[in-house]
C-alpha cells in the first residue's frame, strides 16, 4: 500500500464533480487501500477520492479511535437525513481548520461496496457527519463552504498566510 499525496484547499481538484465508479476493479481496490492507509497516515477520520487527485465516487471511512472499522462506499448518497446539529469539523485538505458545521445528526447512505453488492449504513452523530463531509467532497463542496462569508473569507487570509510562509501542511 502507498501513502498518497493528499490536495489541498485551492487545487481545481476539489472544485470538480466526481464521476461514478462502473466497475470495481482491481484499480479501485487498490486505490481504496492506499486511501485508508493515507487517512490512517494523515490521522483522519475519512478521505473521498478527489483529496488524492482522483474524480471518482470512492471514499473511505475509519471514526474507530483504533482505526478498525473502515468502510469503503463506492458510489455513495445520502437518502434520509434528520435532526440537523452543530458539531465542529476538519479536513485533510483544509490542515489545522475547524469549524463548527450545521448537519444531519442521523443519516441513511446507500453505496456499493469494494465486493460489489449494494449496502446500506444508518449512522449517527459523528459518523453521520463523516458520511456527508465525505460525500460533500465527491460533489466539488467543502466544509467551509456552510460557514458565513466573514468566517470563510477569514479562513482563506489565513491559509494564504501560511502557503506564503510555508508553514506546517501548507
Amino acid at each position: 500500500m502507498t501513502v498518497l499525496n493528499i490536495e489541498k484547499y485551492g487545487s481545481k481538484v476539489l472544485r470538480q464533480k466526481s464521476q461514478n465508479v462502473n466497475e470495481i476493479s482491481k484499480d479501485i481496490k487498490l486505490l481504496a487501500n492506499d486511501m485508508l492507509e493515507t487517512m490512517y497516515f494523515a490521522k483522519g477520520v475519512g478521505l473521498a477520492a478527489p483529496q488524492v487527485g482522483k474524480l471518482l465516487r470512492l471514499c473511505v471511512i475509519d471514526v474507530d479511535e483504533k482505526q478498525k472499522s473502515p468502510i469503503v462506499m463506492v458510489n455513495p448518497e445520502v437518502v434520509f437525513g434528520e435532526d440537523k446539529k452543530y458539531l465542529e469539523e476538519g479536513c485533510l485538505s483544509i490542515p489545522s481548520f475547524y469549524e463548527k458545521v450545521k448537519r444531519f445528526d442521523k443519516v441513511t447512505a446507500k453505496y456499493t461496496g469494494l465486493d460489489g453488492n449494494k449496502k446500506e449504513v444508518c449512522a449517527q452523530g459523528f459518523f453521520a457527519v463523516a458520511i456527508q463531509h465525505e460525500i460533500d467532497h465527491l460533489d466539488a463542496k467543502l466544509f467551509i463552504d456552510y460557514l458565513p462569508g466573514f468566517k470563510r473569507k477569514i479562513i482563506e487570509k489565513e491559509i494564504k498566510r501560511k502557503r506564503k510562509r510555508k508553514m506546517g501542511d501548507w
